[in-house]
């Protein structure tokens, strides 16, 4: 902390409109999200705009707490996470980013992949596709939360993996939306 001004100067320069880095509690998730929704319906942001907004910000964090109470991280330097909201070139970016274990760094990647090569009306079938299909009892969740914030983007997800050490990576997560 021994440079506030230029940690705010950067932020400024880089459009960030929010940032929480640390462990996400449902709470703490819940207050910022609440936080974000009042700031953009306050600088008179188009509803539709709104909304995509705190949507990708809710699956974001939620997709990163519920990983990480899966995979035990909790009490460990690994439970904490980082999200930052921003404008970039008119455009708002939601990003995540949290530790992963290697073991499931390829099958996201896949995951990702295979929806950033569909087209919308593609994300929409592959939607009500996976809402109809019956989930395997070890599955993380229906599969629905990529889906539903890559029809929400304007543009693909963008993601990326870097390595931390022999067993664990560093998972970003990227997505445009709507404009201000």
């Amino acid at each position: 902390m021994h440079d506030l001004l230029a940690m705010r100067k950067s932020f400024t320069q880089d459009g960030v409109l929010m940032s929480f880095n640390g462990p996400f509690s449902h709470s703490i998730i819940e207050e910022i999200g609440n936080a974000i929704k009042h700031y953009l319906e306050g600088e008179n942001i188009n509803k539709g705009a709104v909304t995509d907004v705190f949507g990708v910000y809710i699956e974001q964090t939620q997709n990163v707490r519920n990983y990480l109470a899966r995979r035990a991280f909790a009490g460990s330097e690994r439970n904490s996470a980082i999200v930052v909201i921003a404008i970039v070139d008119g455009l708002h970016v939601v990003s995540s980013g949290n530790v992963v274990l290697k073991s499931d760094a390829a099958d996201l990647a896949a995951r990702l992949d295979e929806i950033n090569a569909l087209d919308k009306d593609g994300l929409k079938r592959f939607y009500k596709e996976k809402l109809r299909a019956e989930r395997a009892p070890d599955a993380f969740g229906a599969g629905i939360g990529l889906i539903d914030m890559a029809r929400r983007a304007k543009g693909k997800i963008e993601y990326s993996f870097v390595s931390l050490d022999a067993g664990h990576d560093f998972f970003s997560l990227s997505v445009k939306v709507a404009g201000a």
